[in-house]
């Protein structure tokens, strides 16, 4: 339609241009006052049609068909926190610029706590998080008057990996703790742990191997996910920290923890489902026993929760700016449907079920600008 409407104006040029040519040599002799005068009524003769045809031809459909795309919207979206969410926010900024092609979707993932830092100081639209806001978090949005809903759009499980060389194949809380837990600092070989692991009640052997750990960061949700779901009871009941050893190598990249496991066959640390499963055979993925055996990571296992090591994951909006823009009020419409209904599955993730979409859907809309 856009094209037909730059054409409209050349045709009434051409048929002036040729009237005026037509009545140039009927008139042959005439003045040059005359041959004006005739020439413009000529135009004025060829226009009043030309201008009645161009509503029927080009505006109304030009009016219509933006809406019914996408709301032909306009603006920009800055997104930026978990590197686990990342991957379903550029999903859903991909399908959604599809027909929303006006609106620039930016999305960058350094981590759950880096990207609450920026949201609290109102630097951001949207938050990606593999954790729920803390308390401290909470605080600080408030004192700097930021306004948002939580909205959750998946689930997670943490895959621990190592490379496929490595024999073991089950390891238990009381043996992540015994080699990643704050008690465990030093240990260089996976039989520095063996002590610890059987003290705390394990019956796993480890391999007389070096113990090359690269795992998430402090700034990563992953990082604390792992702790509060893996190392925190532990480490309560031997009145240590919740935290993890210090001396390993951390990365805000999850694929460079894949790397590590696919170059190291002694490697040791975790990431998001979804990032494992990319990998492939690659990497070799523990089986978990939280207490009741041992587990394997799976979309099924995952959603019903049997999975020890699951959460999960959260996009959060700034209200204010929603209100002031209409790209990503749209955004997060989309984000409500299509995405996930598709991408969350897409890129990997266990999609939530449909009363748990329904309730993210009910809180977007109660928040929602009117």
């Amino acid at each position: 339609m856009t094209q037909s409407s730059r054409l409209l104006p050349r045709r009434v040029w051409l048929a002036v241009l040729l009237a005026g040519v037509l009545l140039i040599a009927a008139c042959g002799d005439s003045d040059d006052d005359d041959t004006s005068s005739d020439t413009t009524a000529a135009a004025e003769d060829t226009e009043a049609p030309a201008e009645t045809e161009a509503p029927a031809e080009t505006e109304a459909p030009a009016e219509t068909e933006a809406p019914a795309e996408g709301g032909g919207a306009t603006g920009e979206v800055f997104i930026s926190g978990s590197s686990t969410v990342e991957p379903i926010s550029i999903r859903v900024a991909e399908m959604f610029e599809e027909v929303n092609p006006d609106v620039a979707v930016t999305v960058e993932g350094p981590g759950t706590g880096d990207g609450f830092v920026k949201f609290c100081a109102g630097e951001t639209d949207i938050s990606d998080a593999s954790r729920a806001i803390s308390d401290e978090e909470i605080a600080t949005c408030g004192e700097n008057g930021i306004e948002y809903v939580e909205l959750k759009v998946g689930i997670d499980g943490l895959s621990v990996i190592t490379n496929p060389a490595n024999e073991l194949a089950c390891l238990t809380f009381a043996d992540l703790y015994a080699l990643v837990g704050p008690e465990s600092s030093g240990f260089a070989n996976w039989t520095d742990a063996q002590a610890l692991a059987t003290e705390l009640g394990s019956s796993t052997t480890f391999p007389d191997a070096s113990l090359d750990i690269t795992a998430p960061g402090t700034e990563s949700g992953t990082y604390d996910s792992f702790i509060e779901i893996a190392l925190e009871g532990i480490a309560e009941e031997r009145g240590q920290e919740a935290t993890t050893r210090p001396d390993y190598t951390s990365a805000a990249d999850d694929n460079l923890i894949i790397a590590n496991a696919e170059g190291s066959e002694s490697a040791f640390g975790w990431v998001g489902f979804a990032f494992a499963e990319g990998a492939g055979d690659s990497v070799k993925a523990f089986e978990i026993d939280g207490g009741d055996g041992c587990i394997a990571a799976t979309p099924e296992t995952i959603a019903s929760n049997e999975y020890p090591i699951s959460r999960d994951l959260f996009i959060y909006v700034n209200l204010a700016n929603a209100a002031e823009n209409p790209g990503l009020v749209e955004y997060i419409d989309f984000y409500m449907t299509e995405g996930l209904a598709t991408a969350v599955a897409e890129v990997g993730y266990v999609p939530l079920t449909a009363d748990a979409q329904a309730e993210t859907q009910a809180a977007w809309d109660g928040a929602a600008p009117a």
